[in-house]
């Protein structure tokens, strides 16, 4: 069920979506659509020689679990105006990321509504803060 312009109000939250864990089926899956085959992504020892525990996720990865999250709660992609994001930690493989929201701002005359975006690990480090518009007919 999506939200509407009436019930988008200050303060209401978004339904919070629990991804699978993260697996490396997953990454190499995701490179393939996206066109990013950095090394850091796919290549284990490249990603322990550059200090990290294992591969990591791409970025973008979960921005796109923001825009599902997002188009999904607005009732489709087409009302999805815009939608940021800043990297905040890492995802490795076996992470669990939930994402979830709420609305900060809304405008009358517009009919948008201003989201204030998390993703967060089961251990709860926020991994990618973000915000987006939406705007309803």
């Amino acid at each position: 069920m999506s939200a509407t312009f009436a019930a988008a109000v200050v303060g209401a939250t978004l339904p919070s979506v629990e991804k699978p864990p993260i697996t490396t089926t997953q990454l190499v899956q995701y490179a393939g659509a996206s066109g990013d085959f950095n090394r850091i992504h796919f290549d284990e020892p490249f990603a322990k020689e550059g200090g990290f525990p294992s591969v990591i996720a791409h970025g973008m990865l979960s921005l796109a679990f923001f825009g599902q999250l997002v188009a999904d709660w607005a009732g489709g992609p087409e009302r999805v105006v815009r939608l940021g994001a800043r990297f905040k930690a890492v995802t490795l493989p076996g992470d669990r990321i939930t994402v979830g929201g709420e609305v900060t701002a809304r405008d009358e005359s517009a009919r948008t509504v201003e989201l204030k975006l998390f993703a967060r690990k089961a251990d709860g480090a926020i991994t990618l803060e973000g915000s987006a518009t939406v705007r309803f007919d």
